[in-house]
């Protein structure tokens, strides 16, 4: 063989480039594809993007690390239909994901197919309890979003924190018929949100004392009673 600096670079690597490399366990020298390593490192969490949990999905309850199942197994089933799962409190990575679980109850999760973008479930978190019978596994309790796909045995998926950007800016309107010196609104938002309150035919923009009453109400002062409508974001 001539010195490995005598062939040329190829600057184009493809699926079925090979690299030849020496097997860890038998010590064999053996090929190695593009294609094989790509997956190895996707998998297994090699390249490492944060919040982003390699597993393995499998049609039968406890297979290990990195594994999650159905509570009590099967496969094929669509994303619509699930409402729990049963996972290991290790992923694919060895990383313990015990507290990022724990954080993300209350918030949506994302089940995506590795090399499949069209193929995940949309949850939102509803608990996530360690299993009485076994400590190396949780119980993760979901209500379904949006999804496309089911889940197949031996596939690989990541998990992670997902919000869709229409969901993270909510916007209501009021409004206002009978003139008042305060508006008095009840709204959905669970915060203390920012407001514009506009009058008249052209929407001309006044200004009053909120007072933020709780999280989903508050009430809207003017030094006079008028009609108009509350943007509250």
């Amino acid at each position: 063989m001539a010195q490995i600096s005598s062939y040329p670079y190829d600057a184009v690597v493809q699926d079925q480039d090979a690299w030849i490399g020496t097997d860890s366990t038998t010590r064999a020298t053996k090929q190695f594809t593009a294609s094989a390593v790509a997956t190895y490192l996707n998998i297994k969490g090699k390249i490492s993007i944060g919040a982003q949990m390699p597993y393995q999905f499998k049609n039968a309850v406890d297979q290990g690390f990195g594994s999650f199942s159905l509570p009590t197994g099967g496969s094929g089933i669509p994303f619509s239909s699930i409402t729990s799962l049963r996972i290991s409190v290790n992923d694919l990575s060895l990383e313990n994901t015990i507290k990022f679980f724990e954080y993300l109850v209350g918030s949506d999760l994302m089940i995506g197919q590795m090399g499949a973008v069209s193929i995940f479930g949309h949850f939102k978190v509803s608990t996530y309890l360690v299993d009485p019978g076994d400590a190396q596994f949780y119980n993760l309790a979901l209500n379904h979003i949006g999804s496309n796909g089911s889940l197949v045995n031996d596939n690989y998926y990541d998990i992670f924190n997902f919000t869709l950007a229409s969901a993270s800016d909510k916007t209501q309107v009021f409004n206002i018929t009978i003139p008042a010196t305060v508006w008095d609104l009840n709204h959905s938002l669970s915060k203390y949100p920012s407001i514009t309150t506009v009058t008249g035919v052209n929407d001309n923009q006044v200004y009053g004392v909120a007072e933020y009453v709780s999280t989903s109400r508050v009430k809207i002062t003017f030094s006079t009673a008028i009609t108009g409508k509350a943007f509250l974001n």
